[in-house]
């Protein structure tokens, strides 16, 4: 019989949405002498160092110390930033007489799931294969080998009157599994029955392969997987009425986005805006500082929970800055500029890395260094409080009954016309007044800076200050990608070029790299080398990104079968080993990377990368048939594969623009054709194709007005331009007496010539498209 997890699924409901205890201490306890966490460089354990509970870090040490003494182990897995950890760890850690009966009975290990999210997954995954909601942190009991007995996630340490229920706190249930433990035999027999279901579920994506075929019913079936909020943008249940916590979850909406430009898409578009601007106009955005707190509490992206993760405002800068490309929005703009100006701030280190998370608490109190009371703003602001208060909601409080979280009830469009402004008047006038609200804020106690660098969340920044600084031509952007991405390319990697996960100090030493990487790390820094690669053209970022795809084929790969394992084949043995398949907050390791093959393919020519990359999408079909939502970076690939056909780049000859086309590139595509060496020289056959009812300027444009606008080819090799020798055709002659010029319509086809030389050969051509009197932003299109 399956012991039943002591009712947790209640007590997690049961806290989930409860605030800490109002009797909760305002200043920390007196220190007690330090643990072995005290040695460890993770600002989550080192917050537990001082504990009277005797914890291990995971390691070959506790599990010796478990299987010596005949115990069971206690895990608790959680974050810096995490706010029920915290609580948990004040109300049962730091309790002698609930320290006394763990280490009298158990062997207590601590694990920072930032550090080690192998562990985080497979005993999570542990707890939802019986049933159980996860969380963190994150609790279970294990057998002295390691394998998963039961658990929950956060428990009050006495037991807790909710509504008829009585939910077991800390004491109840150590007093519980210590009487349960005297049938250890039965335990174990549990313990196996759960590692065998939790192995089973990690390794589903290894196991079936169904014959699914990749086509765009898989894509479509993806976006119309998901349920939006009408009124305030988002996912969720409909039968709900949307009620309940809501992610950003950059993968689906960076997905989305792509989809939402295709033909009789209007209504998804629609969708994917209007949450792009209710979560900028709403509290999880700090209208103060920049940037996003984690996750909403409720339907309105109003009361957010208030720790600042570097991967989401990465993802998020990225998505904005995508999203202002397809839709040029000035909001869209200024999220992203607030953002990269807050992690500039905020969460970058001396070196260019940046850090990893701020902390959602200041003085045990969630949200206390964000909020503000309506008496404070009319201090710091005076006789301007009552204009300020108007545009950022300050009217009934909406954060425990007497706090503010600035938000935007209405667009900064409709009150600039309400108050016969323009926005940017508007906006003029606004930033004096936050400015000295955020002067005030800045001298309250910070939240915690959780200051350890991760390889995979770095990735992720790289990704979004590269593809923000070529969006807006912010060349300040694109330095800042490069300076950390040499940050982590030379501090990060091994001799033989193996990255490591973690670069962190332990108290009193200077930090250093640590930790095993895992796919995450390789797969996100790609995908922030290449956008660094687009943005740049430099060659060094597309060698290292091959350099790094090429090391997760070797160590992560699964032979011939597709996708690819999370832990590296030579890394610690666990009694489960899984391909992670779930595009949450952060894509899954083997989306990300089945889109970094793709993209390799298309910049390198090599059809390997896009075999793998197929494979790999074809090992995931079936969930994408059966649980299509799950996988949004996964059906953005296939998208993007579907598109691709057998040549890199959209067949000459078919160009599908967008409805509201505004670069020039949106209108036409380029396709190049490079002969081998001879004498020398190399040529290049340069195909453009305009869509019908556009042009651009020919070369000569036989106007000297239109002289800047005139098509323009130019090589490079290995990221430098060489001299070329271009010959365009005769364009077509349109206008006439001063106006006179020529163009160029349909296909076009530019050849030429340059010397040959060693390295990647990319051509790139200025044009600026026009029809009927209007003119799109000029674009220089790269090919390969």
């Amino acid at each position: 019989m399956l012991l039943r997890p002591l009712g947790l699924a209640a007590l997690t409901a049961a806290v989930a949405l409860t605030p800490a205890p109002a009797d909760e201490p305002k200043k920390d306890a007196p220190k007690g002498p330090p643990n072995r966490l005290a040695k460890e460089s993770s600002p989550y354990l080192l917050q537990h160092a001082h504990n009277p509970v005797d914890w291990y870090p995971w390691g070959p040490d506790a599990f010796a110390k478990a299987k010596k003494e005949n115990k069971l182990i206690f895990l608790s897995v959680g974050y810096s930033a995490c706010h029920w950890c915290h609580v948990m760890e004040r109300e049962s850690f730091a309790s002698p007489e609930i320290a006394k009966l763990l280490n009298q009975h158990f062997v207590c290990v601590k694990v920072d799931r930032e550090e080690r999210p192998d562990l985080d997954d497979i005993y999570m995954t542990a707890l939802t294969v019986v049933g159980q909601q996860g969380g963190w942190p994150l609790t279970m009991f294990l057998t002295p080998d390691g394998k998963p007995i039961f658990g929950g996630t956060y428990f009050p340490p006495e037991d807790k009157k909710v509504g008829d229920d009585t939910i077991p706190g800390m004491k109840s249930i150590l007093a519980k599994v210590v009487e349960l433990d005297k049938d250890r035999a039965g335990l174990e027999k549990q313990a196996d029955h759960i590692a065998t279901l939790t192995a089973d579920a990690l390794d589903r994506n290894s196991r079936l392969i169904a014959i699914v075929k990749l086509d765009r019913e898989l894509v479509d079936g993806a976006a119309d997987g998901f349920e939006f909020d009408p009124e305030y943008g988002g996912v969720g249940s409909p039968a709900r009425k949307f009620q309940g916590t809501k992610f950003p979850r950059p993968p689906v909406w960076q997905f989305l986005l792509g989809q939402s430009k295709r033909k009789g898409k209007d209504d998804l578009a629609k969708a994917v805006h209007l949450t792009l601007r209710k979560m900028a106009e709403g509290g999880i955005y700090d209208h103060l500082g920049g940037g996003f707190h984690r996750y909403s509490t409720e339907r309105t992206w109003t009361v957010p929970h208030f720790e600042k993760m570097l991967y989401d405002n990465a993802q998020l800068a990225e998505l904005y800055s995508d999203a202002f490309a397809a839709t040029p929005d000035p909001l869209y703009k200024r999220v992203v500029a607030e953002t990269l100006a807050f992690v500039k701030r905020e969460m970058t280190g001396p070196g260019g890395g940046f850090y990893s998370a701020l902390d959602a608490d200041t003085n045990h109190q969630e949200g206390e260094f964000y909020v503000w009371t309506k008496d404070e703003i009319v201090k710091v602001l005076g006789a301007d409080a009552g204009f300020f208060n108007a545009v950022y909601g300050v009217d009934a409080p909406n954060f425990e009954g007497k706090f503010h979280i600035l938000r935007l009830p209405k667009p900064l469009a409709e009150v600039a016309t309400d108050r016969k402004l323009t926005e940017a008047e508007l906006l003029a006038k606004l930033e004096p007044l936050k400015q000295k609200l955020f002067d005030v804020r800045a001298k309250r106690e910070k939240p915690f800076l959780d200051t350890k660098v991760i390889a995979a969340w770095n990735g992720q920044m790289i990704a979004g200050y590269a593809r923000a600084g070529q969006v807006f031509g912010n060349k300040e952007w694109v330095a800042a990608a490069a300076a950390a991405a040499d940050f982590v390319l030379t501090k990060m990697r091994d001799k033989d070029g193996r990255l490591f996960r973690l670069y962190a100090a332990v108290p009193g030493e200077k930090p250093a790299a640590r930790g095993t990487a895992f796919l995450d790390d390789y797969a996100y820094l790609t995908h922030g080398l290449l956008n660094l690669h687009d943005a740049t053209g430099d060659k060094r970022w597309l060698d290292a990104a091959k350099e790094l795809t090429d090391l997760s084929v070797r160590f992560h790969g699964d032979g011939d079968r597709p996708g690819f394992f999370y832990t590296p084949s030579d890394g610690e043995k666990l009694f489960a080993r899984g391909k992670d398949a779930y595009d949450g907050v952060q894509p899954a390791g083997n989306s990300q990377t089945a889109r970094n093959l793709l993209r390799l393919a298309a910049k390198t020519g090599d059809k390997a990368y896009r075999e793998r990359c197929e494979k790999t999408v074809k090992g995931f079909a079936l969930t994408l048939r059966t649980n299509p939502a799950s996988l949004a970076t996964m059906a953005q690939c296939l998208d993007e594969l579907l598109a691709a056909g057998d040549v890199a780049g959209p067949p000459p000859g078919k160009v599908d623009p967008p409805k509201n086309p505004r670069l020039s590139a949106d209108v036409m595509t380029a396709a190049l054709k490079l002969d081998p060496a001879a004498g020398g020289r190399r040529s290049f056959t340069l195909t453009l194709t305009v869509a019908a009812g556009w042009h651009v300027y020919a070369n000569p444009v036989g106007n000297e007005t239109l002289a800047d606008a005139e098509t323009a080819v130019a090589v490079f090799v290995g990221g430098k331009e060489v001299k070329s020798v271009p010959v365009y055709p005769k364009g077509k002659e349109t206008g006439e007496g001063k106006d006179k010029h020529a163009i160029y319509e349909g296909t076009v086809t530019i050849t030429g010539s340059f010397a040959a030389a060693d390295g990647e050969v990319e051509v790139r051509v200025k044009v600026v498209a026009c029809k009927e009197g209007t003119c799109l932003l000029p674009s220089t299109l790269k090919v390969k």
